[in-house]
Order: C-alpha cells, then structure tokens, then sequence
C-alpha cells in the first residue's frame, strides 16, 4: 500500500505560480506511475498530468503543456508540480494518485491522496 499526502495549495493570482507536493510513504514508491488529477465541484476528477515510473516518461494535455512541470525524486519518495501562468481555470481540488499503469481515467489508479486546494483568482 501506498500512502499519499498533499500540500501547496493556495490562493493565488492569475498569472502567479505555484508548486505542489506529494509525500508518499509505504510500498516502493517507485514502482508506480503517478498523476496529479483536479477536481472542481460538480465536476469528474481529470487528470493533469502524469510521469512514469523513473520520470522519463511525462504525460501532458494541451491545456497545461508549457505550464506545468511534474517531476518525481524516488530517493525521497516526492512528487511535485510546478504550475506557473495559472488561470481561473486551474482552479480545483488537487490530488496525486499512485497507479500501475499511466491512464487518464481516475478509476486505473489504485491510491489516492486526500487532495489540496487550489484556486486562481482573476
């Protein structure tokens, strides 16, 4: 089993950056490839971005390429994310999840955080 904790989330201007970490404690964490998902109210939770298991691998949308940054250091069991140029729409409950395999779909991650929030004002 892996436990995940989030931290870093913060009122923010448009515009300003941020950086978000996952502290991951339990099974070999760098065994699994792990995402950051945002969840807005009412909303599914949808994936941000994603690294695989060395950090080789990065997987980015459009929407935040440019922007976002994940990176992963397994010595110290961490997952950031860097997020700068953030807009209203970044907006969102954050949330790490550990899985097997790198997938969009929340329901392929096997563990999950409890989530940081995160809001952009304009």
């Amino acid at each position: 089993q892996v436990q995940l904790v989030e931290s870093g989330g913060e009122l923010m201007q448009a515009g300003g950056s941020l950086t978000l970490t996952c502290a991951a404690s339990g099974r070999s964490f760098s065994t699994y490839v792990m995402g950051w998902f945002r969840q807005t109210p009412g909303k599914e939770r949808q994936s941000v971005v994603g690294i695989n298991w060395n950090g080789i691998s990065t997987y980015y949308p459009d929407s935040v390429k440019d922007r976002f940054t994940i990176l992963r250091d397994n010595a110290k069991n961490t997952l950031t994310l860097q997020m700068h140029r953030l807009e209203p729409e970044d907006t969102g409950v954050y949330y790490c999840a550990a899985g097997l395999k790198w997938s969009d779909w929340p329901a392929d991650y096997d563990y999950w955080g409890r989530g940081t929030w995160v809001t952009v004002s304009s």
